[in-house]
């Protein structure tokens, strides 16, 4: 953790709080806390919510593409646990072998395949045509905010998934007996005992699969490359690439990991207190 977590993030502290050469504008580490400047981060902060605020519509975009691409990959992912966990019987060893099929695969052919198929004569235009029967021509990859959310869900619903099944399948059946044995129907006892029984799994998978949705930036590279449906990880990387924005890079790094330590502190603390709770 030190070597592979902690001193890398040491080394982004140091250039978003450190020096800019006045020549070249490459950035000159500051690796003494005490004498970090804040201007570069100050300035990064002006143009997310000052009056100069052209980052900030990356940043709308990003929360709002990660709540809508994350609820819809909870509405997926329930269900598809559910069924495997507690009604799949002798099929399990099947179904968790095909949902961890996508891990053997890399991010980025599958985003490739997703490119194929969204062409404007590719399969999804042909399905949506009824094999050209009606004039369907519409361009998913020229910066459509619905094809980066599908994206999204496509590549981390597995993340929400694999949690989810082990939440689930870790419920014992003497507590849904007993919801059965005192009338409770199927759908009752799975609002009444099995959700409130999963919802550490829930915020576990959640947790698995929003923070990497925050620092996405390929599926948007990907499936859209417009900087419409720019997010966080597309200005880090811009920023990156260029030699005279890198302390712009770090200091967004460390704005973004603010925004990840408020959720996982939230969920350490919920699942202390559930943990609490049961003892």
């Amino acid at each position: 953790m030190i070597l592979l977590f902690l001193i890398p993030l040491y080394v982004v502290f140091a250039i978003a709080f450190g020096q800019v050469d006045p020549v070249f504008r490459s950035p000159i580490p500051v690796w003494n806390p005490v004498a970090w400047d804040t201007s570069q981060f100050r300035d990064v902060i002006s143009h997310i919510v000052g009056s100069d605020d052209y980052l900030s519509g990356a940043f709308i975009r990003t929360f709002e593409y990660v709540l809508i691409a994350t609820t819809l990959s909870l509405l997926v992912a329930y269900p598809v646990a559910y069924f495997t966990a507690r009604l799949a019987g002798r099929h399990r060893g099947i179904i968790l072998a095909l949902l961890v099929a996508p891990f053997w695969i890399s991010y980025m052919m599958r985003m490739l395949a997703w490119v194929n198929l969204l062409q404007p004569d590719g399969l999804v235009n042909k399905a949506l045509s009824a094999g050209g029967i009606f004039p369907v021509h519409v361009n998913w990859l020229t910066g459509q905010p619905v094809t980066v959310v599908l994206g999204l869900v496509y590549g981390y619903v597995p993340y929400m998934i694999l949690p989810l099944y082990a939440g689930l399948d870790r419920i014992p059946d003497n507590m849904l007996e007993a919801s059965r044995d005192l009338g409770a129907s199927r759908f009752a006892t799975l609002v009444r005992v099995t959700l409130p029984l999963s919802m550490p799994a829930i915020l576990a998978s959640v947790m698995l699969t929003t923070l990497p949705m925050l620092g996405d930036y390929f599926t948007s590279d990907m499936l859209s490359a417009s900087p419409n449906t720019s997010m966080i990880g597309n200005l880090i990387n811009d920023a990156i690439g260029s030699t005279t924005q890198t302390g712009q890079a770090a200091s967004l790094v460390v704005i973004l990991l603010v925004f990840l330590v408020v959720p996982m502190i939230l969920y350490v603390r919920s699942t202390n207190r559930s943990e609490g709770a049961r003892t």
